[in-house]
């Protein structure tokens, strides 16, 4: 890639998909970083889902006979723990991934819609590049879900590097 040498800051994206873990092993292996600023760093960055977006429900009273108001909170934060826990076991599974590599490695979580959150992060650090997975949803789901990966190569400054689960053909 040419541009590899020049790159200050690029933003490898990760969730709980094994794509995301080959993204990042992706760019360990393939990118290197700006010998020339001190700051030149890989991100790897996870967003984790707002209670409110986990559950598909706003806070406030549930209908139906479901929880009143005032049992939403504790219901909310029985969400953020358990998204903490799958947040960190993601986030400990890439320091497997760059353990051992001698690059400057940053980690960064913020909570929200993954398309926005991402696309957010990429302009608010400047980042000169883009490494996202792209998980194998069939054409259909696709569709509906719209893909994160496509979201963000349509919204972003700057180049983005789409890495495709192993073995998969589909485009």
């Amino acid at each position: 890639m040419e541009m590899s040498g020049s790159l200050t800051c690029v933003v490898v994206a990760v969730d709980g998909s094994e794509v995301s873990m080959e993204a990042l092993r992706w760019a360990l292996d393939n990118l290197k970083l700006s010998s020339s600023s001190p700051d030149s760093s890989f991100v790897v960055l996870h967003v984790q889902p707002s209670p409110s977006v986990a559950a598909g429900v706003s806070p406030g009273t549930i209908p139906f006979g479901g929880p009143s108001g005032l049992e939403v909170p504790a219901f909310t934060s029985a969400i953020e723990q358990h998204h903490k826990r799958i947040t960190d076991t993601i986030m400990d599974h890439a320091r497997l991934i760059f353990a051992d590599i001698s690059v400057n490695v940053k980690t960064q979580v913020v909570v929200g819609d993954p398309k926005y959150k991402i696309c957010e992060t990429v302009e608010s650090l400047h980042a000169d590049l883009l490494v996202i997975g792209s998980r194998a949803h069939g054409r259909i789901k696709r569709m509906f879900l719209g893909s994160v990966s496509n979201y963000c190569t349509n919204h972003v400054h700057c180049p983005v590097v789409v890495i495709k689960p192993k073995g998969d053909s589909s485009e």
